[in-house]
């Protein structure tokens, strides 16, 4: 069906070209049809543009659309019945940093100003120059021998097989000409992440894949073979995905290519099932003790764990588990529950984990007041795409930023919302040859390439606005939201940085950390009592 009016207008041209024999009428139509054909095959052999090249002729209605698209928006404004800002704009920031393009808008903020919820930086009457944009940190505690000095923004977790092979490809092509890292999702690392020769963070899932036993259990000798790779620069165990915190998943065998099996460590025709739970741990210290185990077999790399924050008392449990073994990971990554993915239950999307915000400030201060934040660097992701995104989870405790919504964005997703029907109409989420073949890897390589570097040179400005030196140096108080009508509060007001030891001292909060430290415990994860 994407091929009809290209393949039915070289027909029907071919049809009245036959007519002209008889009579000179079918001329017109042979010139319609005619150029329709020659512009289906243009579209079909040109590596630009996604879309026409997997809709050849018809995919130009689309920018017919987005031609008038200012006309349309300034009628549904002043409607009343404005689509959904946030995301867009969004979309269109990456668009315009991805393609190199000027990116200022006339006429002021798009944001509504004036409504509950708006958010702003504060700025300097001092405003600094900031010469480098190339902001890193390093990640790596005492017990780690290679320690990795990462950017401050990197690609999130995205599994091939969930994206394409060009998708992955061009992502972690991206990675390596800007130097910074490429999430491997739990999917294992494939070809496309070797080919690129990027930078990789390794993370293992509940099936462990890549370095599993053929009955679905964790195989330390393969993992001490991945890890030894030097494209392997972190390693970071999931134990929950903010999209669909607590459940697992099946890829169907008739899903799963050789190449999808290679990557995964997992045989042909048979469904590849990822459990909900991890089967080589249950309790907060054989957690501790698993991620020890990794750690001495990691090659001296950091390594680290990814959650999104469910029941707090559970995430304490684990923290007290560090102190009573004193092994303490190299970094945690919280994931917030607004994170997307291609294969979630509605209702999971919709309504379980924690937001980013909150799953972040309980982390930082939960940390904090066990006395551990110095020594481990803590990770955020979820919707972060903006330099204004990655300000705000920096101000309120994260080290460094990962997006993949962004990075998708940059290689050329649409939001269509098709990634779980195999039809992704720019190549991105799909494994059909045919489909993804219109993702030029090269071009969209350097896009990932330029929306990064873009987005941290936007960051420089803000940062040097606000008077600082460094992203890293931006707290709460920078922060002003309203709350109500005429009514500001500052960051410090709502996420403020809690005492350091805190909990240790059994000092009474205001935020209710030290009732449900008390009832947490290292040794199960089951409530001690009513949570």
């Amino acid at each position: 069906m994407r091929f009809a009016v290209f393949v039915g207008s070289a027909v029907l041209a071919l049809v009245c070209l036959i007519g002209l024999i008889w009579s000179v009428w079918f001329l017109p139509f042979v010139l319609i049809f005619g150029g329709l054909a020659a512009l289906g095959i243009y579209d079909v052999l040109q590596t630009s543009h996604a879309i026409l090249r997997n809709y050849p002729v018809i995919g130009h209605m689309r920018f017919l659309f987005e031609g008038i698209r200012p006309e349309i928006r300034q009628y549904l404004i002043e409607s009343d019945r404005d689509e959904e800002p946030f995301s867009r704009d969004k979309r269109s920031i990456v668009y315009q940093r991805a393609k190199g393009v000027e990116d200022k808008r006339p006429f002021g903020t798009r944001e509504r100003v004036y409504d509950s919820g708006y958010e702003w930086i504060t700025h300097s009457a001092a405003p600094k120059h900031i010469a480098s944009h190339d902001f890193r940190i390093r990640i790596g505690g005492p017990d780690c021998e290679k320690p990795y000095d990462a950017s401050i923004y990197n690609i999130s977790a995205m599994s091939f097989g969930a994206l394409s092979a060009n998708a992955i490809l061009a992502l972690n092509s991206g990675a390596r000409k800007g130097g910074f890292a490429h999430d491997t999702g739990e999917g294992g690392i494939s070809r496309y992440h070797r080919q690129g020769g990027g930078d990789l963070i390794y993370e293992i899932g509940s099936g462990y894949f890549g370095c599993r036993t053929a009955e679905g259990r964790f195989d330390v000798d393969k993992f001490r073979e991945q890890a030894a790779d030097p494209q392997v620069k972190l390693i970071e165990l999931k134990l929950s995905q903010g999209a669909k915190p607590g459940h697992g998943g099946v890829l169907p065998a008739s899903k799963i290519s050789p190449e999808i099996a290679e990557a995964r460590g997992v045989p042909m025709g048979q469904d590849c099932v990822s459990p909900a739970a991890h089967p080589e741990f249950s309790t907060p210290l054989e957690l501790v003790q698993f991620i020890k185990t990794l750690r001495d077999n990691a090659d001296g790399k950091p390594v680290g764990f990814k959650l999104c924050i469910g029941h707090r008392r559970e995430f304490m449990c684990i923290v007290k588990a560090m102190l009573e073994t004193d092994i303490v990971p190299d970094f945690i990554v919280i994931d917030g529950k607004e994170g997307g993915t291609g294969a979630a239950p509605l209702e999971f999307a919709n309504h379980m984990g924690m937001p980013l915000v909150e799953g972040l400030v309980f982390a930082h201060n939960t940390l904090r007041g066990a006395g551990l934040r110095d020594r481990l660097k803590l990770g955020a992701s979820g919707k972060l795409v903006t330099s204004f995104d990655i300000a705000k989870a920096l101000a309120l405790g994260a080290d460094w930023a990962n997006s993949a919504r962004g990075f998708m964005f940059a290689v050329g997703c649409i939001q269509a919302q098709a990634c779980h029907t195999n039809h992704c109409p720019v190549g991105v989420a799909t494994q059909d040859p045919l489909r993804q073949r219109a993702l030029n890897v090269t071009e969209k390589s350097e896009r990932v390439y330029r929306f990064h570097k873009n987005t941290l040179k936007a960051l420089a400005e803000m940062t040097g606005a606000a008077g600082l030196s460094h992203p890293g140096d931006f707290r709460p108080h920078h922060l002003l939201m309203r709350e109500r009508d005429r009514d500001m509060v500052t960051g410090e007001d709502i996420y403020p940085y809690l005492p350091n030891g805190f909990l240790l001292r059994d000092e009474s909060d205001q935020f209710g950390y030290l009732a449900r430290w008390n009832r947490a415990r290292a040794a199960h994860f089951e409530p001690f009592d009513v949570e």
